[in-house]
Formats: C-alpha cells, sequence, structure tokens
C-alpha cells in the first residue's frame, strides 16, 4: 500500500513525464500473460519507451497537474502507460504490432502533442513511419537529383570517349 508522500511523487513524476513525453499510449492489459507483458516491456525497452502500470486515480491527477483534458475518456481499467521521450509514433507502433498478435492487449487512448487521441488516432499515428524512416526518405528524395545529373554528366563523357575510341580505329 502507497502511502500519500509516495502517491505525490508518483503524480508529479507522471505530470512530469506527460508533460516531456513527445507521445504517450495507453493500453489495456487485462488477460495478457505474464511472459506477454514481459515480451511487450522487453520490445519497447528496445526502442527506449517508459513503460509503467498507474492506477486509475493517480493518471487521473497526473493527466490534470500537466494540463490535459482526459474529460472525454472514461478509464476504469488498469492502465499500462508507454511514453516515448525521442521518437512519437514508437510507442503506437510497438503496442500495435504487439496488439495484432495478441488480442488481451488493447490500445484505449494516447497523448500527442499535448491532447488526448482516442484509439483510432493511436492506430493512424502507429501506420505513419519512424523518424529514421522518414530521415531515409529524405535523404533518398535529396540524393536521386544528385544520382540522375552524375548519371548525364557522366554519358555525355563517355560518349565523347566512345567517339574519341572510334576515331582512333579509323585511323589504324
Amino acid at each position: 500500500m502507497l502511502n500519500l508522500t509516495q502517491k505525490k511523487q508518483i503524480v508529479g513524476d507522471l505530470a512530469q513525464d506527460f508533460t516531456l513525453a513527445k507521445s504517450v499510449v495507453f493500453s489495456d492489459f487485462k488477460g495478457l500473460k505474464t511472459r506477454d507483458s514481459q515480451e511487450l516491456r522487453a520490445n519497447l525497452g528496445k526502442e527506449g519507451i517508459k513503460h509503467k502500470v498507474v492506477k486509475i486515480t493517480l493518471l487521473k491527477r497526473a493527466l490534470g497537474k500537466a494540463g490535459v483534458d482526459a474529460s472525454n475518456f472514461n478509464f476504469q481499467v488498469p492502465l499500462a502507460v508507454s511514453m516515448s521521450f525521442e521518437d512519437e509514433v514508437a510507442p503506437a507502433r510497438v503496442i500495435n504490432l504487439f496488439a495484432k498478435t495478441h488480442e488481451n492487449l488493447k490500445i484505449l487512448a494516447g497523448i500527442f502533442e499535448g491532447k488526448m487521441i482516442d484509439d483510432a488516432g493511436v492506430k493512424a499515428l502507429a501506420a505513419l513511419p519512424g523518424k529514421q524512416e522518414l530521415r531515409a526518405q529524405v535523404v533518398g528524395l535529396l540524393a536521386s537529383p544528385l544520382r540522375g545529373l552524375v548519371g548525364v554528366l557522366s554519358g555525355n563523357i563517355r560518349q565523347l570517349l566512345y567517339a574519341l575510341n572510334a576515331i582512333k580505329d579509323s585511323k589504324t
């Protein structure tokens, strides 16, 4: 049993995490087996995502303290809270992928850019590519015209070389 100071500490820590996190996903883990829960924690840990189980009363107080309006969401079950401080898409992507193979894990809601989003919003967020994928796409887009330019310029030099070799072969 937690005493009052421990509860205040938890609420304060959660409120601070909610304000610093790029995105947060709330999920219902009821019925999830222990080994599956450990596997989920490991998957989230690989991505640098903070994952914890929180009592609903403490969660509501922390959300209020963080300035997040959660009045539209009525949480009735103990929740798992997954927060990412680096990648906006990572918690939604990892939990959505895990929920596809484990029907007991349900996405309930999330926080994105300081606002509550429903489960459909979290699933839409999960469909977006991650930061590394977006960076790779940008690099590919920037490199593509340069590759084309190199190909065109080298083609002209190559054609000149073929013409000079043909002239040389015809004179010998």
